[in-house]
């Protein structure tokens, strides 16, 4: 995921609840779909940075002095800066790319409900 391009804010926003609600039609129906997503986002992120820092981890077991490697302290202060998962995730859905569906429906028309 290109994280430098999202344009979430990187400081804590006051939205409007309503605005949030039009999008599915149900603000706390919203809030689930804004939350499932940003931990789909976190967990993307943490591995990204995992499989960064793993280049700089010393495979010792040694209790040896840590030393401090720039590169490293660098990548490190990127991925403090990007904006949270959550802002990401209200951005992704206000502008609908994220995509959801309901477990209820679905079971319902396996069953030959409707």
């Amino acid at each position: 995921m290109e994280y430098k391009k999202v344009d979430a804010p990187g400081t804590t926003v006051t939205r409007d609840p309503d605005r949030i609600g039009d999008i599915t039609g149900n603000l706390y129906e919203a809030i689930a779909i804004t939350a499932k997503r940003a931990n789909q986002v976190g967990a993307e992120m943490k591995e990204e940075l995992y499989g960064k820092l793993e280049e700089f981890a010393a495979h010792t077991d040694t209790l040896e002095e840590i030393f401090e490697n720039r590169e490293q302290i660098e990548i490190s202060r990127f991925y403090e800066r990007l904006p949270k998962p959550v802002a990401i995730a209200l951005e992704q859905l206000k502008h609908d790319e994220v995509f959801w569906r309901y477990a209820e429906k679905r079971y319902a028309e396996s069953k030959g409900k409707k």
